[in-house]
């Protein structure tokens, strides 16, 4: 399957047991992915959790096509509270699979985030899938930084 790695570093005003913190909650990530609009079915089993997220698309502003996705998501506070990581797994229909790793490290602002995909197509869809997880990336790291950016 073709595939492709897409990171994103940006830094963030809070530190790195509240980006943890965030980051680990599942229903946190609705309105961090624009196309994310709901989570159900959490499970969790140690420091794994597995969900149902619904990813919405919009097709020339009227059609709506709602993507039902797989999530596994791993919470490992490592040497919180300097650093600490999330990973986890995306299972799409059509075959399109994405691992993801948000590596976060505390600095002088607060915390260092990089934020790594690793995305698997069927022959195709990889321009696609490329362009859209690329505008989540950096929409994530707008809002996740609203979100938790403490005034200086």
């Amino acid at each position: 399957m073709p595939s492709t790695e897409l990171k994103h570093t940006f830094k963030i005003a809070a530190p790195p047991e509240d980006v943890f913190a965030h980051l680990a909650e599942p229903s946190h990530y609705i309105g961090l992915s624009p196309l994310l609009v709901a989570v159900r079915n959490v499970r969790r089993s140690g420091g794994a959790v597995n969900y149902t997220a619904v990813e919405r698309f919009r097709f020339l502003g009227v059609l709506r096509h709602d993507n039902i996705i797989d999530v596994t998501l791993v919470a490992v506070p490592d040497d919180l509270p300097h650093s600490a990581e999330i990973s986890g797994e995306v299972r799409s229909p059509g075959r399109i699979r994405m691992s993801y790793r948000f590596a976060i490290d505390r600095n002088e602002v607060g915390s260092v985030v990089t934020d790594t995909l690793h995305l698997r197509t069927p022959p195709g869809l990889l321009r696609f899938a490329t362009s859209q997880a690329e505008k989540v990336q950096k929409a994530r790291a707008r809002v996740l930084t609203a979100r938790l950016a403490r005034p200086v």
